[in-house]
């Protein structure tokens, strides 16, 4: 079979027939859709022709981008919609848009050029690292509801950008992180050299002046680190004394400004030996280790508004007569009717009055298959209406509906610290007073037999228990080790998965899109007519391009579409096809349009829908989800690990059984909503069981966030992988079998860094307190006790792929196998 030629614009595969075709760069180049025909022309039509030369990869399709309606974008067009999104000067309005569908650096070029044309727009600014565009223009020439509008016509879809105050003041946290860890990694250098200089070893023809210029010198620089870089530790020792909870801020204080007092004195003075190169190794190590914490948790600060994000931004309001008015979701009340029409989000949970369709509810349950809705009963926020229109009376809003259920769900298991957590809690704080009572007592001791040393022999003391390398030997080895399983495509997002992974006893699996490949795909077509299976399957393909329900994207797309296609929801598809009348769907309905008995459904497992005319059945197809290939090798290593494997689905199909009978599993449960997956993992947890879940829906994201370890698959959705300490980016469950491997490496090689650096402190401690190590050789021997720990952790950068998907390449992930419209 022939490969297809790529869409010119998309790079989508071009249907055989295609007659979508656009003049670009002096040749006609093949389509794969009018969508993209239309951006093409567009493009072309505004002298942007240099796009596709410079371009380095293809553009978004644009009908996979969300669509908006002419309505809808006219509400941006509203003085009370604008506030807080628009501001003015003068006569020139200012707004930031967030732009979908950016590939490549080009796609900035075409947005800025585009917009620059159009009359009124003065600025256009698109800064590519987080797709955000500013842009200044005369508002009373162009509306904004037109500017995004012209955004869309060039294949983008645009909505202005609003920042949840969280996740900003967490961004303002991370800047000023990073630039306190870049003043203290620059400045220590410098007082790195300025230091040594002053050092016996090396001032042998220091003058006096000199050594005093270079002390000064070195404590001009280090006070930027100390209050400026170090602050943080300060006021959290300060906070820990005032609440009488000990925490490492308290030690770090202390080892810190100890060092910088006697630094200042030694300056002031012009004896003794500077510590200035200390405080700034001290503040570097530390500040690091920091940052990468706050990273972590600014991810988990931004689960929740994206689950608020999935809400429709607008819906269409009934009056008493019946007639729509487009609003925003906030002027929405209880009792209100509201149209949902074909592939509209649900704004609110609400009873149905009126229609019948098919609701997408993957969002809550994890059921890929819509769900048949009539009269009478009840839909949820944030579900996807997917063939016929619906009127539906408003019974819940806000904090009321069930989707934010998920998200109060979400913060219970978030704030939920394990077991284990706790503990080391214990332990840390009780050692740091074991270390600060030590302290104390060999200062008190010293200062009776040698006052004018009893400072130092603290100091020294403080420096030699400084954590340093007892706080790199576990993250130094997570980060290498973390590094490596990226080029295995596991991204590991949370610095305790491989730390932890090897106490693991339970494995928590979902079926859609992580045991299957999560789309459904044609499996076999079975002619029952005159017609051959090609001829049966470009009319079938004709009449489902029609349709929105996910059954219609595995047929492809239609050279040509059908006419007077009709939907029946629950049952299936009515259209005419050059002429010929046909049905495709339910085995009753379609049989019914020629007046014959139904045939027999084959008994072979997969979704089976029948096609016909006015004559009779023509043939079947069979759809079907299939098992990831290396989903066996996945249970097989948790079972000679002895783990405990449950399957939790939201799908209530038999198809949860199957799947849990073809690999060997023994607990498994479906139709489960998010609070029943997270009843089970409390009950484990009860239990005294360890759990690594692996899941790819929204559905699965309470699960992930309570879960000991939590694995994303690369396919899932955003906010699933936000909530996952892991993610599997090449959808290869080989990555995670591997992962169990270097797991046991990693744990060994934390214990040998634990035990040099718990050696190290215990052997240099009883030598410090005898005065027989200054704080310069104390801060020397800690730095050399943290390379051996970063040297041999390093060890864990020599991790290659064998698995069989590496070298042969790995079957294209699919979304689960649907049952029918029935």
């Amino acid at each position: 079979m022939a490969t297809p030629l790529p869409c010119y614009h998309c790079g989508l595969p071009v249907p055989d027939g295609s007659p979508y075709h656009a003049q670009v760069l002096g040749e006609a180049r093949a389509m794969c859709c009018p969508g993209c025909q239309a951006v093409a022309e567009a493009i072309v039509a505004g002298g942007l022709e240099g796009y596709y030369r410079h371009r380095s990869e293809t553009a978004a399709n644009p009908e996979a981008l969300p669509k908006a309606l002419s309505d809808e974008l006219a509400l941006y067009d509203r003085e009370d919609v604008q506030q807080g999104l628009v501001s003015h000067a003068g006569e020139q309005a200012q707004t930031c848009l967030l732009i979908e569908g950016i590939s490549c650096a080009a796609c900035g070029w075409l947005i800025e050029h585009h917009l620059k044309k159009l009359p009124g727009v003065s600025e256009a600014s698109l800064n590519l690292s987080n797709h955000r565009l500013q842009i200044s223009w005369d508002d009373s020439r162009l509306p904004l509801s037109q500017l995004l509008a012209e955004l869309r016509r060039i294949g983008y879809a645009a909505h202005p950008y609003q920042a949840d105050a969280a996740a900003e003041q967490m961004h303002r946290e991370n800047r000023l992180a990073m630039r306190q860890l870049g003043v203290a990694g620059l400045l220590w250098m410098q007082v790195m050299m300025a230091t040594m200089a002053t050092w016996p070893e090396f001032n042998l023809d220091l003058s006096a002046s000199f050594d005093a210029i270079l002390r000064w010198t070195s404590l001009f620089l280090t006070t930027p680190i100390v209050f400026y870089c170090c602050g943080q530790f300060f006021r959290g020792a300060l906070r820990d004394l005032r609440t009488r909870h000990l925490t490492m801020d308290v030690s770090v204080s202390l080892a810190i400004g100890g060092a910088y007092a006697a630094g200042l004195w030694s300056t002031v003075t012009g004896q003794g030996e500077l510590y200035f190169d200390a405080v700034g190794m001290f503040a570097l190590f530390l500040l690091a280790g920091r940052y990468l914490e706050r990273r972590a948790r600014e991810r988990t600060a931004q689960v929740t508004a994206q689950l608020v994000n999935l809400l429709p931004a607008s819906c269409l309001r009934l009056d008493a007569q019946g007639h729509s008015e487009r609003i925003l979701l906030n002027e929405l009340q209880l009792g209100d009717q509201v149209l949902v029409p074909p592939g509209a989000v649900v704004p609110a949970d609400a009873q149905i009055l009126a229609g019948q369709s098919s609701i997408d509810e993957s969002l809550l349950t994890g059921e890929y298959m819509p769900q048949p809705r009539s009269a009478g009963q009840h839909v949820t926020a944030g579900t996807l209406n997917i063939e016929g229109p619906l009127t539906v009376q408003v019974e819940a809003l806000g904090d009321d509906t069930r989707l934010s259920a998920i998200v109060r769900l979400l913060e219970r298991a978030q704030a939920d610290k394990p077991r284990l957590a706790q503990l080391a809690d214990r332990v840390a704080q009780w050692f740091l007073v074991v270390v600060l009572l030590t302290a104390a007592v060999i200062g008190l001791v010293w200062w009776q037999l040698d006052s004018e040393r009893a400072f130092w022999i603290v100091l020294a003391l403080l420096v030699a228990t400084c954590p340093c390398a007892l706080s790199l030997a576990t993250p130094t080895a997570l980060t290498t080790a973390t590094g490596s399983l990226h080029k295995l495509g596991l991204l590991v997002t949370r610095g305790h998965v491989l730390e932890s992974l090897t106490q693991i006893d339970t494995l928590i699996v979902d079926k859609t899109g992580t045991l299957t490949e999560g789309r459904l795909t044609l499996r076999e077509v079975r002619v029952l007519g005159a017609l051959d299976s090609q001829a049966c399957l470009s009319l079938a393909a004709a009449l489902e391009s029609r349709s929105e329900h996910p059954i219609a994207r595995a047929f492809g797309r239609a050279p040509q579409a059908a006419a007077a296609v009709h939907s029946e929801p629950g049952k299936g598809l009515q259209g005419e096809v050059g002429g010929r009348r046909l049905r495709i769907g339910e085995p009753a309905f379609v049989s019914q349009l020629g007046g014959q008995p139904a045939p027999s459904m084959p008994q072979e497992p997969g979704q089976w829908l029948l096609l016909g005319d006015e004559h009779g059945p023509l043939a079947w197809f069979r759809l079907d989800d299939r098992l990831r290939s290396d989903a066996r090798r996945l249970v097989d290593a948790a079972h000679q690990r002895g783990w405990q494997v449950l399957l939790l689905s939201g799908d209530s199909s038999p198809m949860v059984a199957s799947v849990a009978a073809e690999l060997g599993i023994a607990d498994a449960r479906g139709g489960l909503t998010p609070d029943a997956k997270l009843a089970v993992l409390h009950q484990l947890h009860e239990q005294g069981r360890r759990v690594l879940m692996l899941g790819d829906g929204v559905n699965d994201v309470p699960v992930l966030a309570g879960a000991d370890i939590s694995v994303a698959m690369g396919s899932a959705t955003d906010l699933a992988k936000t909530s996952a300490d892991a993610v599997l980016l090449s959808n290869r469950l080989d990555s995670l079998v591997q992962a169990l491997d270097v797991a046991k490496r990693t744990r060994r090689i934390i214990v040998e860094n634990l035990t040099w650096a718990g050696l190290y402190n215990g052997l240099v401690l009883p030598f410090a307190a005898i005065g027989w190590i200054t704080p310069g050789w104390a801060a020397i021997g800690m730095s050399l006790s943290s390379l051996v720990v970063v040297v041999n952790a390093l060890r864990l950068s020599s991790v290659t792929d064998s698995s069989p998907a590496s070298a042969a390449g790995h079957a294209p992930e699919l979304p689960p196998a649907l049952p029918s419209r029935t």
